[in-house]
């Protein structure tokens, strides 16, 4: 699956709905704050110290007479968990994300969908972005507290492809809390035969959200590059030249922060 594409879809999503008057008054940039979880939190629920992904999303707005290039800069901040995969046996498969993406607003319009988006809209959206998951179905809504504001948590069931091998997996996801500046969704994955014991360290992370994200002592910091793979109309790279096409009208570049994923990934590896 490629993780990069869901939040580029946050992003891209935001610039659909902008017009080229945005450049003419200074709104040509948007860029969030990398969020994440309290240390104390990641560590009682057994996650390793977090990576964190850039990515810059452009898009040329306007006429044919005129036309400004909107930039919007999201930031996802990813913690893994060594967990047993059964036949698979102990691999990174539980996996919990905070993405942030700026509030773009003019006139008191919000122009980023995300802040209206339910959690079903957002799965749907994991859905079609992710290659390898599928048969998604809600099981559980209830509320949960994200820096303090009450917002709606969703669980859902599907199937992901881990090392060739479909997997059942519960799929939780919050509704976008807001900071000064940015907008917030949370994502937890895990097997769903190890809900049991990771139910509730996803809703610890969750609860634990800090809206920016706080030195951790062990995160990676080697900054290696890492390569996507796209379908044709997505074709992705990280490090400081990386760029970001689709459908032949979007580009964006792609800066890798910290990211150090081994070959065995996570449920959202490549």
């Amino acid at each position: 699956m490629q993780r990069r594409s869901f939040i580029a879809g946050l992003g891209i999503g935001g610039l659909a709905a902008l017009s080229g008057c945005l450049g003419v008054i200074g709104m040509d940039e948007h860029t969030s704050t990398p969020a994440g979880v309290d240390p104390g939190v990641r560590e009682d629920a057994g996650y390793e110290a977090p990576t964190l992904e850039e990515l810059v999303v452009e898009r040329a707005v306007g006429t044919d007479a005129y036309s400004e290039t909107i930039t919007v800069t999201n930031h996802q901040t990813q913690y893994e968990k060594v967990v047993d995969m059964g036949p698979l046996g102990e691999q990174r498969g539980a996996v919990f994300s905070v993405l942030s993406t700026p509030q773009i607003e003019l006139a008191g319009r919000q122009f980023n969908p995300v802040e209206e988006m339910s959690t079903t809209e957002l799965v749907e959206l994991i859905a079609s972005n992710y290659e390898g998951i599928g048969n998604v179905t809600l099981e559980e809504e209830a509320a949960i507290q994200v820096l303090d504001q009450a917002t709606t948590r969703s669980r859902f069931t599907a199937d992901a492809e881990f090392e060739g091998r479909s997997v059942e997996v519960d799929l939780h996801v919050t509704e976008a809390v807001e900071t000064d500046s940015d907008l917030l969704v949370t994502v937890g994955v895990y097997p769903q035969r190890l809900r049991s014991q990771e139910e509730d360290d996803v809703l610890a992370l969750m609860e634990g959200v800090t809206e920016t994200l706080e030195e951790d002592a062990s995160t990676p910091n080697d900054g290696d590059a890492e390569s996507g793979e796209g379908d044709g109309e997505n074709n992705e790279s990280d490090g400081s030249g990386g760029n970001e096409t689709q459908d032949g009208n979007e580009s964006g570049d792609g800066n890798s922060g910290a990211d150090n994923d081994s070959d065995d990934g996570g449920l959202f590896g490549e």
